[in-house]
């Protein structure tokens, strides 16, 4: 089967006829219902003066609401600005400046979040609060696969975030490549934990679903517990994540007691984690993937069909077409059609994103096994240097993870005066399981090298008020602040 490119209005004229498309806790959508709500939010923002070309800011969490502006935007030749629900007034006036959006659609709260309150202060005047959004009559427009569909800003863990640019062709294909690897059917019930601001949610999950043809269950924030309900609930066959996430279904206190029916998905996590969602969440299928925002976003995806430790140890061949390199500083660089178009209003760091040859810089440390396969090893800045040693922060969380107590680990460098900079761990635990933080060391100095020990470790109940991303990644960043302030350094 080759890609023959295509719009996203393209899909959903073809999906009329089909089964269920979307499910959320208040909503159940065929895919007619779910075209006529795309054309409806269509006529809304032509009704607006949004037309071919302009940029449209969404911000309320996932639903049938998102989902029909961003297929609406996409149907009249717009561009989606996806806007984080946890930005705050700041960051969301920089993503509104910086992409140049000429509205924005809002929910006026969420999560105890008043979002009202800070549109008035920003004074956007070009904001519409979702329930007061008019009609209008929806007017066809000539679409083209090269054209802009999304501005995916990234999480932040700069001081602002970078809007990358992407097409209804970067998107879709990478939809249809990754999840023809997954092996992704139109009777498949997809359980999406991202939130749809998030490629993982947009183009993994939404467009995943829509190019084959699938149910995409999901839940306006990700909570374990009523994740796990739900996926018993809709007999979900496929769900996909980062190693948080997997590991906060796996050590809830429910799972013992829910019926799953999953059969695979993807994963971006480590060997431990990997097995538990093979053992524990009995995803025999389960795909190992790596990728970045900026190339929309999957890189690298296992097949089904390889070999299980293969997919346990993240071992992965590139997408058709999209070619990857390591640097000499063991960076991986990457090449091929999902690449982004750039940074929005950024040419400078668009500029320091490439190489000199047009190689896209990741940032991300990985190597090549046998066959061309990637192991994605860490982040550059992640690492830190123990006595001269470099430490990435995956060994040491893949060692504690092994420990039959341990939820979650992240694992950051702190100010050393002899040693330049050591180790600190955080960690959670599972339901019903203790251990130590003297305990957890000693495990870790069993099975590591002396440089590779945490100095400090500290258990805590979750990451929230530390610092998390919305889809579920902790900001090492912040998780490091933290650190400096709690033990003194």
């Amino acid at each position: 089967m080759t890609w023959q490119p295509k719009v996203l209005g393209d899909f959903l004229k073809e999906r009329i006829g089909s089964s269920e498309a979307l499910v959320t806790p208040s909503v159940r959508l065929s895919y007619e219902g779910l075209f006529e709500k795309a054309k409806q939010a269509a006529g809304s923002m032509q009704a607006m003066g949004i037309g071919e070309g302009d940029h449209v800011a969404i911000l309320m969490p996932n639903g049938e609401e998102w989902l029909a502006l961003f297929y609406g935007a996409a149907l009249i030749g717009a561009v989606t600005v996806p806007v984080n629900t946890r930005f705050k007034a700041a960051e969301i006036d920089f993503c509104l400046k910086q992409s140049g959006a000429k509205a924005l659609v809002y929910v006026d709260r969420f999560l105890n979040i008043d979002f009202g309150a800070m549109i008035r202060e920003l004074g956007i005047k070009t904001a519409v609060e979702v329930s007061r959004l008019g009609k209008g009559k929806y007017t066809p427009v000539n679409v083209q696969p090269e054209d802009l569909l999304l501005i995916q800003f990234t999480s932040g863990t700069t001081a602002y975030p970078k809007g990358a640019m992407l097409t209804h062709d970067n998107m879709l294909r990478n939809a249809w490549a990754a999840g023809a690897r997954i092996g992704v059917l139109p009777g498949d019930r997809y359980f999406n934990c991202r939130p749809f601001f998030h490629v993982g949610g947009s183009t993994l999950s939404a467009l995943m679903s829509l190019v084959f043809g699938c149910c995409l269950v999901t839940l306006p924030t990700f909570e374990a517990g009523a994740a796990l309900a739900m996926l018993e609930r809709e007999r979900c066959t496929l769900i996909s994540g980062n190693d948080t996430i997997f590991q906060m279904l796996m050590g809830h206190g429910d799972l013992p007691k829910r019926k799953l029916c999953l059969r695979g998905g993807w994963a971006a996590a480590g060997p431990q984690t990997m097995r538990g969602i093979i053992d524990a969440l009995g995803m025999k299928s389960v795909c190992a993937a790596y990728g970045l925002s900026e190339a929309s976003p999957n890189v690298v995806m296992s097949d089904w069909r390889d070999a299980e430790e293969l997919r346990v140890q993240g071992l992965a061949l590139p997408l058709p077409g999209i070619e990857i390199r390591i640097s000499q500083e063991k960076e991986i660089q990457v090449r091929g059609w999902s690449v982004m178009r750039g940074y929005c209003g950024d040419p400078d760091a668009t500029a320091k994103a490439f190489t000199v040859d047009g190689w896209l810089r990741t940032g991300d440390l990985g190597g090549l096994a046998a066959g061309g396969r990637l192991r994605m090893t860490g982040r550059m800045k992640d690492l830190f240097r123990v006595g001269g040693e470099n430490v990435a922060p995956a060994e040491v969380e893949e060692v504690l993870l092994a420990h039959p107590a341990v939820e979650t680990a992240q694992v950051v460098g702190v100010p050393s005066e002899r040693l330049g900079e050591v180790g600190c761990a955080y960690v959670t635990l599972r339901s019903g399981f203790q251990a130590t933080e003297e305990q957890l060391i000693a495990w870790v100095r069993e099975r590591c090298a002396n440089f590779r020990v945490p100095r400090y470790l500290k258990i805590v109940h979750d990451f929230e008020a530390i610092g998390m991303t919305a889809s579920g990644k902790v900001q090492k960043q912040k998780l490091r602040q933290h650190a400096l302030k709690e033990f003194g350094l």
